[in-house]
């Protein structure tokens, strides 16, 4: 068994963690993408957190943007250090030397830097213009042939950034010769644009495979790892243990409660009482002692209070505000990596037990991939079952008077949930709320409509 590689760390956790711990170190990296995507960002965020008195990290910039405009926009990130300028990160412009000498010049100053000053990490942005200096592809080949000898044998981690396409990765030389390739993108949307960083390449080393997405803030990037679907732990065993719902009647319907770590997709048109039936569940959890998190996509926490304070007062009971924990993002910057994200920060920093997400309908609309988002929610019931997390999926069908439809584009969750729960308006005579468990693995359960009626303090099965 050989011994984990020195890593060179982003300055990201998540970006980290797709890495497997960061970049090998001693390595030669490609970092492509189109203007605009994040490179440069990365790039920054990555020396300033790698900067230290011992060995500097020397940053080049050739024919794209000059030194003063890339420290000048960088200054507003709260990585930026003003005291490392210079002596911890040293920028050097060669732009005009390599219009004027060609692209041999660049060996030789990197000959002289690593004799000189011995830096710990070498950043070149950009490369690809290199190109267009060659004069033939000859000369780039020979050139290139030199840079990898000089830096492979010394102790230093290179990142050559670039704005390459997909196209340039199976022509271009350098593709071939880098030991590591990073990739950002950038999908425009409608009303937003998402963007992905994908690992093409990383020699000697596992990471994770995919797009991931990130958002670039005031803070910087901020990624989201792919998740994928957990290892089934050795000392797994199945919890077999009831945790009831708080809906009154329910759990007689369903075989005497939920079952502990089980997933639960509730459908229902408009008006049928979903959102309820789901806060009763999740404050269920908070008078059981259970933390619960309850994520919403169109009413925010001011427009969900009121329901609250109705479904949780009981006489001589204490607020569960402690134990009720509220997630809101709003319906049109949604980006279903982000979610998960913070979903699983919220869960692994408050001990959550209950989830709820209402609704899968907003996250449906929000992913511009409909396998991405079925394979999220697949590995998120993997996860919850796991860990033990009872989650409630809520999901809207189209048609007031019709129940859950088996061709509707997000049918899918159905077969990994564990229980399905239909709400519906009977549209008879006399019409009236009905209440189905369609499905309850594990469970002899009662298929017959239940009749239901919603009051001030929640669902009451009749």
């Amino acid at each position: 068994m050989t011994d984990m590689p020195d890593r060179i760390s982003t300055g990201n956790a998540q970006a980290d963690e797709i890495l497997n711990g960061g970049f090998p170190a001693n390595s030669i990296n490609l970092i492509m993408g189109q203007p605009g995507t994040g490179k440069t960002i990365f790039a920054q965020q990555l020396a300033f957190h790698n900067a230290d008195d011992k060995h500097p990290i020397l940053y080049l910039s050739t024919l794209s943007e000059p030194i003063s405009k890339v420290v000048k926009y960088i200054q507003a990130f709260p990585f930026f250090d003003i005291d490392k300028i210079g002596s911890a990160i040293q920028y050097e412009d060669i732009g005009a030397e390599l219009a004027k000498s060609g692209i041999d010049i660049l060996v030789s100053r990197l000959k002289d830097a690593l004799i000189n000053t011995s830096p710990k990490i070498i950043i070149i942005d950009s490369f690809k213009p290199l190109h267009d200096l060659a004069k033939s592809v000859l000369e780039m080949r020979r050139m290139l042939f030199q840079l990898t000898g000089l830096l492979s044998a010394c102790q230093t981690t290179v990142f050559l950034l670039g704005d390459y396409s997909a196209d340039d990765e199976k022509v271009l030389p350098e593709f071939a010769i880098v030991d590591g390739i990073v990739q950002f993108m950038r999908s425009e949307q409608s009303t937003r644009d998402e963007r992905f960083l994908r690992v093409r390449k990383l020699r000697g080393s596992g990471y994770r495979e995919g797009a991931h997405g990130f958002s670039i803030t005031s803070q910087g990037l901020d990624v989201y790892p792919r998740l994928v679907t957990p290892e089934i732990p050795e000392n797994y065993v199945i919890l077999q243990e009831r945790t009831p719902s708080g809906v009154d009647g329910l759990d007689k319907v369903i075989g005497g409660g939920l079952w502990k770590g089980s997933s639960t997709l509730l459908t229902g048109a408009t008006g049928t009482g979903k959102t309820t039936l789901a806060l009763q569940f999740a404050i269920e959890g908070t008078r059981q002692g259970v933390r619960s998190l309850y994520v919403n996509f169109q009413e925010n926490p001011a427009q969900l209070a009121r329901s609250i304070q109705n479904l949780s007062w009981r006489e001589g009971e204490e607020t569960i505000e402690s134990g009720l924990k509220l997630l809101y993002i709003s319906p049109v910057e949604v980006q279903i990596d982000s979610v998960v994200v913070r979903l699983f920060r919220m869960i692994q920093e408050q001990d959550i037990g209950r989830v709820v997400i209402d609704s899968i309908g907003d996250l449906s609309m929000a992913a511009s991939d409909p396998q991405r988002l079925h394979g999220y929610l697949y590995a998120l019931v993997q996860h919850f079952a796991v860990k033990g997390i009872t989650a409630m999926f809520v999901l809207q069908t189209g048609d007031l008077m019709s129940g859950f439809n088996m061709d509707f584009p997000m049918g899918r969750i159905s077969y990994i949930s564990d229980n399905i729960i239909s709400l519906a308006l009977n549209d008879d005579k006399e019409p009236s709320l009905e209440l189905t468990c369609t499905k309850s693995r594990g469970t002899a359960r009662d298929m017959t409509s239940r009749k239901f009626h919603i009051a001030k303090d929640g669902l009451h099965i009749t």
